[in-house]
């Protein structure tokens, strides 16, 4: 966290001073903090509703500048029409005459308002830009307007020379119409963390004894049980213990269809029900909620600058020292080669404004903040920024299986029929009305395949759990055996030739009456979106692994489905970051995709660790990328959208600099000769221009999925 505040805006410093923003002192944070921590009470409450999770205060600073800039534009707009006017080059070109007494000093007292009122935001930020000593945007545009403003008012009193005071005016509107835009376009990319806080509800439904009362969120504690009606607004993070229905959860996790949710799941605060009442059990409120996190990381993802930001950070500061030398010289050079002082000063005036680094400074921040709030609503929160940049240099994506790649939990592949009596949706009836009394992870997959299937269950009398080989009961008058392959053998019989799969599977043997009749297989499920993903993977040309602790046998049939490059099997913990580095000592970029709790030394050695599946635990501590979805097709997501950041801020890199590349000689005058020259107006148009496409170029970034 930053030592110092700003208490005005709330911008962060590392030492003390004041703000580059508004020059107000800075504060310790701490001090700023315990300020905050006297307003108790009602007005606590009521900000902790839902302002804990609002946007920083410096938004509300953009805001006050947006509208500052907006003002300024349009009065100084208006001003520049009578200066237009009065200004003789002007009427030339209009063929008109417009001359009376006295003319020039109206011109003179209309552009000094315009240059002391619409130019006072530059003119405040040389200095201070100056005062901290980090010349840059504020540095060129103030030297610029000053240069023709006070050269003109020198023609006024008497130096031989022309106006440049509708050149100035110009200037002026062009600038102020360009950081209204940018102000716009900030405030559009932060608005993203605003949406976030209003997805919770202002209130909830208490549930006591058998009573409703309504209240608000901030009352809400730990384990209290809350009603949520259809269509309205989870209230906190919490699990269900009573109604089952579909919630609709796309604003937090991208997740396009309403997932459904039965008691004993959990659920996220601001996710919406569908059709059916809910009673859930608050698990997390304020701070300790999924959505308070999901702000913070989004926070602290936007405030920290990645490679590529300090590389523009860099360049803009070249390119200021670069424009006041280039600015510098060409006034020189043409004050002793140019036709008269006027020119001289015309075309230091023009290079200063074109060589503004505005859209260099906007270029790479404005792509953060879009990239890292549209991540966030699709799912993908993102911890460490250059991680994310590097995406685009994967090369190997390691997935850890269970839980991963699998769904870890028992599911029924397949049932093998011995007695042709039997059909398999009995041996599967019979099997799940058995295991509807076991509390065993094998008996939930057995039971879920005969509810996808559509079965009824049967009562079960005289119901036995034989330990550490199976179950039994009877069921319609037949004596009814799930028994494992070792009991099986214990009691002498063969096990069929066909049911030999012991080792990649787990298989349940059915006798009825002694009788053997079939065999259940259990696999722990692979998902079926990790087959688009590894294959969408490859088709990238990315290499896709596998690492678990499971045996060869169980690892070597799912990498075979799913078509992997290879797998790591039988590692344990502490041995997976071994793999991830053997594959790095090949040459190979790795990202590590894996749960984030047994798979941590791994995720923090791989140069760029995914966590997944991870639910509302979003502070994964050695992940740099969190997918909230237990969905191997967003590493796909991750992996486009971080190639589409990068390419984007490459993009606004080349339109913040390729432009003065190309403009800064016309604006100093090479082609002079050929009658090619860039007026001050002209270069602020072209330099705003380059900050608008900067703007809208960022805005059009997209998750595709």
């Amino acid at each position: 966290m930053a030592a110092y505040l700003c208490p005005k805006c709330g911008m962060e410093y590392d030492k003390p001073g004041k703000c580059t923003m508004d020059g107000a002192t800075l504060v310790k944070a701490d001090d700023h903090d315990s300020g905050h921590d006297k307003n108790k009470g009602q007005d606590h409450d009521e900000r902790q509703d839902k302002s804990q999770h609002k946007s920083p205060a410096h938004h509300d600073h953009h805001r006050m500048m947006m509208q500052d800039f907006k003002k300024r534009f349009v009065v100084s707009a208006i001003v520049t029409v009578p200066i237009l006017i009065l200004s003789p080059l002007i009427q030339r070109l209009l063929g008109l005459s417009f001359v009376f007494p006295g003319d020039k000093y109206i011109l003179f007292a209309l552009s000094s308002f315009l240059f002391f009122w619409g130019g006072f935001p530059f003119l405040k930020g040389i200095f201070t830009e100056l005062r901290t000593k980090r010349p840059g945007m504020m540095t060129l545009i103030a030297l610029a307007i000053s240069v023709a403003y006070f050269y003109s008012a020198a023609v006024v009193f008497g130096l031989k020379g022309k106006f440049f005071f509708w050149e100035l005016a110009t200037l002026i509107d062009v600038m102020l119409l360009g950081h209204w835009i940018e102000m716009k376009s900030v405030i559009g990319a932060s608005k993203a963390l605003e949406k976030l806080a209003e997805l919770m509800p202002d209130s909830a439904h208490l549930v006591k004894g058998d009573d409703i009362v309504e209240i608000r969120i901030s009352e809400l504690k730990k384990d209290d049980i809350v009603m949520v009606k259809a269509g309205e607004k989870v209230p906190a993070d919490g699990t269900i213990v009573k109604g089952e229905g579909y919630i609709d959860e796309s604003m937090l996790t991208g997740e396009s269809k309403p997932v459904k949710k039965n008691a004993g799941l959990g659920v996220i605060g601001g996710s919406i029900n569908g059709d059916d009442v809910l009673e859930i059990k608050v698990l997390g409120t304020g701070e300790d909620s999924y959505l308070a996190k999901v702000i913070d990381l989004v926070k602290q993802a936007q405030k920290t600058k990645s490679k590529t930001e300090k590389f523009a950070d860099i360049a803009a500061r070249w390119l200021t020292a670069i424009a006041i030398t280039a600015g510098v010289g060409t006034f020189f050079y043409w004050f002793i080669y140019g036709p008269d002082t006027a020119f001289a000063v015309e075309r230091l005036a023009t290079v200063m404004v074109i060589a503004c680094p505005h859209a260099l400074g906007l270029a790479i921040p404005l792509v953060n903040a879009v990239s890292t709030s549209i991540s966030a609503k699709n799912g993908l929160l993102i911890r460490n920024r250059t991680a994310f940049e590097n995406a685009r240099k994967i090369t190997t994506v390691v997935f850890d299986k269970t839980g991963t790649l699998t769904e870890g939990r028992f599911g029924v592949s397949s049932v093998l029929l011995f007695d042709r009596s039997y059909e398999e949706d009995q041996v599967l009836r019979l099997a799940a009305s058995l295991e509807k009394s076991s509390e065993h992870p094998i008996a939930k997959g057995i039971i879920q395949k005969a509810k996808a299937a559509g079965l009824s269950l049967s009562g079960v009398s005289h119901f036995k759990v034989l330990k550490g080989e199976g179950i039994e009961g009877t069921i319609g008058g037949k004596h009814v055996q799930l028994l494992s392959r070792k009991a099986l053998e214990k009691s002498g019989r063969a096990i069929p030739k066909n049911a030999e799969m012991d080792d990649v599977a787990t298989l349940v043997f059915m006798l009825v009456d002694k009788k053997l009749v079939g065999v259940l297989t259990l696999e722990d499920q692979i998902r079926k979106e990790s087959f688009d993903a590894i294959r969408k993977l490859k088709e990238q040309g990315i290499k896709c692994f596998m690492l678990t602790g499971d045996n060869r046998m169980i690892a070597g049939n799912v990498a075979k489905k799913l078509g992997l490059d290879g797998y790591f099997a039988e590692v344990l913990p502490h041995e997976k970051q071994e793999k991830i580095k053997e594959l790095q000592e090949k040459g190979e970029f790795v990202a590590m995709t894996g749960d984030g709790i047994n798979d941590a030394p791994a995720l923090a050695l791989a140069d760029i660790g995914i966590a997944i599946g991870s639910g509302t635990d979003v502070a994964a501590e050695t992940a740099d990328i969190i997918l909230v979805n237990s969905n191997p097709e967003d590493v796909v997501s991750l992996l486009l959208f971080g190639k589409a950041t990068y390419k984007k801020m490459v993009q606004n890199l080349f339109w913040a600099t390729g432009y003065n590349a190309i403009a800064i000689p016309l604006a100093a005058g090479v082609l002079y000769g050929y009658g090619i020259l860039i007026s001050p107006a002209i270069g602020a148009a072209l330099m705003s221009l380059s900050t608008i496409i900067v703007a809208i170029n960022a805005r059009l970034l997209k998750v595709k999925r």
